[in-house]
């Protein structure tokens, strides 16, 4: 007599397409399950080149930014984890800001993505906050539901893509809580996309640029998300879009 398979045992169907949903849907749950685990609510995200080597000055200053955010948190007096360093887990700036927050002595989260060259884990990462996402959308939805700040560093598709999407919640207001966001690196950034043109051309409007904050300096980065963390983050707990 064969033996009866419940339809959640059946990884036939589950790997399949009619069960697409159904691993969508796990990727919200159980991500939402570990994070509520933590206590985990809230996050500032860090974006940028998996390819940056640890000699770079972009390595070392999202390093040290993630750092000093870490030890200014943990010096809240909430006893909450607040403002937990995000990152997408891998190498590069990625594990620069992991580092820089483990340093600090603070927990800090790793939201990851298969792709066909596989990356593993960045050994900074606090133990139970690695994820591991099939879906980008998902994955995108994790970084910009629990994040209360952006610092995008240099970077290539992956970083373009997490920056526009996120600037477009902001732009057309589908995201309704304050998002200080950052680009650090001047020169990158302004040689990589021309802003102003966008405004020339009217396919912007000159405010669409106040969305974001240009720097090259960790002091000025630090100044400037402490201060927007500070009037409206800590004033308006928890996740909210």
């Amino acid at each position: 007599m064969k033996k009866r398979v419940k339809a959640y045992h059946n990884a036939e169907f589950i790997n399949s397409k009619d069960a697409r949903a159904l691993r969508i849907l796990a990727e919200y749950l159980e991500p939402k399950a570990r994070f509520e685990e933590h206590g985990l609510e809230d996050t500032i995200v860090f974006f940028g080149s998996a390819r940056a080597a640890p000699d770079s000055r972009y390595y070392q200053a999202a390093r040290e930014l993630a750092f000093r955010l870490t030890q200014w948190s943990k010096g809240l007096a909430s006893k909450e984890r607040r403002f937990v360093v995000t990152t997408g887990g891998g190498p590069g700036i990625m594990e620069a800001a992991n580092r820089g927050a483990s340093e600090a002595r603070g927990i800090t989260a790793g939201i990851g993505i298969s792709i066909p060259v596989e990356q593993t884990d960045n050994e900074y990462i606090t133990r139970g906050l690695s994820f591991h996402f099939h879906y980008f959308f998902m994955r995108k939805f994790w970084f910009a539901y629990l994040a209360k700040a952006m610092i995008a560093f240099p970077g290539g598709f992956g970083t373009l893509d997490e920056l526009f999407e996120t600037l477009t919640l902001v732009q057309t207001k589908k995201m309704k809580k304050p998002m200080p966001i950052v680009l650090f690196g001047t020169g990158y950034w302004n040689d990589i996309i021309d802003f102003d043109a966008l405004v020339r051309h009217g396919t912007v409007s000159p405010e669409d640029l106040t969305l974001f904050h240009r720097t090259d300096s960790v002091d000025e980065a630090y100044d400037w998300v402490v201060a927007r963390l500070t009037e409206f983050a800590l004033a308006r707990p928890g996740a909210m879009l």
